[in-house]
């Protein structure tokens, strides 16, 4: 029982801090960063003086400046409770980031303990079981299983290892094995977790462009609707009728659309409170906003289409050549590859017998690590030169030293890669001595997920270092719509820069240093939280799950925020039709009977029209709170079902539940005028 009620008191505690937010929002220097609830506010003062100065009956006067006050805080109140979803991330996150201390390593070695608010970018430190990382880094040495829940909530740990793409380290996070020495990259106060609990809070969240297309839209009607009603007067004084100003005042509020002038903050936070809610961390409103718009999305095969843990599965010796040879040679050349790959290889050749050379000098070896732009690996013994790697690279490197790689080799490389494997081809000099067999398997239910984002038009690239008979099988059997394969870094960017000159907007995943330029490139740059800091410094966006498909799950939630402010505008607009049939009457029809038509809804007098118009333009407002926080459903469609749907639902809705309602208000309002 007592587990049950600990949810509910926190969500009561959260409510009851949204009211107190939502007042203390009334402040002018708040209160002016919304123009329509400015105006209403600024109505709500206009309206107590008019009723203090007897400009209206008391009891009128003070109903519609208390409807005013209401609707005011009910705006204020939808935009904390959205701000409130993110305090309760944020005061964990504030507890990982609580007062610690490190253990740094100066220039000759020693280590000293100190605070870690004085670590700067550049130092060492040494973080072992048990201890907590002092500061946002990367590791340059050693490697340790680290608990994030910090920071993703998920109790798993994660393996953090110096010289790969998954070398980053956030401060606060605690080391649960081995020990690590961590370069500071992080001034304090600038941390990622810095960062985080500002975006969380909504304190850091900057205005989308349609945001602020749309408030300057609001912002020019609630001026044009301003000048109407104040030249009203001067027109009723030509016919002979005198304007009440609180009555000009409700007709102002009614005309401006202050559902969605209310609403708008909550669903711009709501966004990102979305994005949050799956464990994706964006930079700002505008990233979540673009990626709703996105029309390409390039993804890495490895980890994203595919599992990303190829594995060596066979070697294939060529004719004439002893296998025995070849493993070995494959495990010489893999025993510095840190790569999984390389670990595979070496695994695999062990299993099969290989060894290393009986007469290797560890001090003579030279080895030469993997580079994409090399794309090969391997070690110098002395004169004996082994190399293993892509094709291309490994018969160009041959060519160099005089020899030729067999028209065996390149068919098997292509009876490999068309069984949808990756081949790399091992080499001991001028002799091309087999193919390794690398295997990984496409993610299950991928196709469906590339067919929905083709339904949504949003074209996707597979990029991909394996060969092109490789990315073929794989682009084929995912279902994406073009790759690249043999991908460098820089073609990554090429393409990128290529798509965004003919107008598309790009989205892309990466973890790694070389990533970085491509991520900061894309419209969308989605970094893995277990990347290089240098990727998420980059990308605007970061995944607290290092999972690359996420970027799929963002678009939809990009794509929801677009819908759910559209849907929600259009009904605001609608149903300020409805009211004005109840004001405009109200105003003017005693004086000119003509008017009187315009009375549809029957109501029962000028002052409960008003009441009744009001009183549903401050309770819409609340009401549409779960609405614009949980978003609008998003299925995927075209841009004219959308609209078509948006019509119809919110559209002709806007336009008919007014009429329910203010009918409804005004008999409620009548019975109790009648007591």
């Amino acid at each position: 029982m007592q587990r049950a009620e600990r949810p509910a008191e926190s969500a009561g505690q959260g409510l009851r801090a949204a009211l107190a937010a939502a007042f203390v929002k009334l402040s002018p220097q708040h209160i002016i960063k919304n123009p329509v609830m400015a105006v209403v506010w600024a109505g709500t003062l206009a309206t107590g003086a008019a009723t203090l100065a007897g400009l209206a009956s008391p009891g009128f006067g003070w109903a519609v400046t208390g409807i005013l006050f209401f609707t005011v805080l009910f705006g204020n109140y939808a935009e904390a409770v959205a701000e409130s979803r993110g305090r309760g991330q944020a005061a964990s996150l504030r507890r990982a980031r609580k007062d610690l201390m490190a253990r740094r390593i100066d220039a000759q070695g020693h280590e000293e303990s100190v605070p870690a608010a004085e670590l700067r970018p550049g130092d060492l430190v040494l973080v072992e079981a048990g201890q907590l990382v002092p500061a946002d880094g990367e590791i340059e040495q050693g490697l340790a299983t680290i608990n994030e829940a910090a920071v993703t909530g998920e109790s798993a740990p994660v393996l953090r290892e110096a010289g790969t793409d998954r070398s980053g380290v956030i401060g606060g996070t605690q080391v649960l094995s081995d020990r690590i020495v961590v370069r500071v990259t992080a001034e304090p106060g600038h941390s990622f977790l810095d960062r985080m609990i500002a975006l969380v809070e909504g304190s850091n969240r900057q205005k989308t462009p349609n945001e602020i297309a749309l408030g300057i839209l609001l912002m020019v009607m609630t001026l044009t609707f301003a000048i109407v009603v104040a030249t009203l007067p001067f027109i009723g004084g030509f016919v002979g009728v005198e304007v009440n100003l609180v009555l000009l005042i409700a007709l102002l509020v009614c005309l401006i659309p202050t559902t969605i002038g209310g609403l708008l903050p909550a669903i711009g936070i709501a966004g990102m409170n979305r994005a949050l809610q799956a464990n994706v961390l964006a930079k700002s409103g505008k990233a979540v906003e673009v990626a709703g718009d996105v029309d390409v999305l390039l993804l890495d095969k490895t980890g994203t289409i595919t599992h990303g843990d190829r594995q060596a599965t066979a070697f294939h010796a060529m004719p004439g050549v002893d296998g025995a040879l070849l493993r070995q040679a494959a495990l010489l050349a893999s025993l510095a590859d840190p790569t999984p790959e390389g670990k595979s290889v070496v695994r695999l050749a062990r299993e099969k017998g290989a060894q290393e050379a009986q007469d290797m000098d560890p001090q003579g070896a030279r080895f030469v690590p993997f580079s994409a732009q090399t794309r090969m690996s391997g070690v110098d013994l002395g004169e004996r030169v082994i190399r293993k790697g892509a094709l291309a690279a490994i018969a160009a490197h041959v060519q160099s030293l005089g020899g030729q790689v067999p028209a065996e080799i390149e068919a098997r490389a292509a009876q490999v890669a068309r069984s949808g494997a990756t081949p790399l081809v091992v080499s001991d000099g001028r002799q091309a001595l087999g193919v390794i067999e690398l295997s990984d398997v496409i993610k299950h239910g991928i196709r469906e997920r590339f067919a929905r984002l083709r339904g949504m038009g949003i074209k996707t690239v597979m990029i991909t270092g394996d060969n092109k008979l490789t990315a073929a099988h794989i682009a084929a059997e995912a279902g994406v719509d073009d790759y690249i394969a043999e991908a460098r870094p820089e073609d990554k960017l090429a393409r990128i820069r290529a798509e965004q000159a003919e107008g598309r907007l790009v989205a892309m995943v990466g973890d790694g240093t070389n990533d970085a330029p491509a991520l900061a490139q894309a419209d969308i740059g989605l970094a893995m939280n277990s990347g290089t800091q240098a990727a998420k410094e980059a990308g605007n966006m970061v995944d607290l799950d290092s999972d690359p498909t996420k970027l799929l799950a963002v678009v939809e939630i990009g794509k929801q925020q677009l819908i759910t402010r559209g849907a929600l505008t259009t009904f605001s607009l609608a149903n300020d039709v409805s009211k004005y049939f109840a004001i405009l009457p109200a105003l003017f029809a005693v004086a000119i009977p003509q008017m009187a038509a315009l009375n549809v809804m029957q109501l029962s007098s000028p002052s409960s029209a008003v009441l009744s118009a009001l009183i549903f333009n401050a309770v819409i407002i609340p009401l549409l709170i779960p609405l614009a926080l949980r978003g609008v459903r998003f299925k995927p469609a075209s841009a004219t079902e959308l609209l078509r749907n948006n019509m119809l639902v919110y559209g002709l809705g806007g336009l008919v539940l007014p009429f329910i309602a203010i009918k409804l208000i005004d008999i409620v309002l009548s019975a109790l005028f009648s007591l």
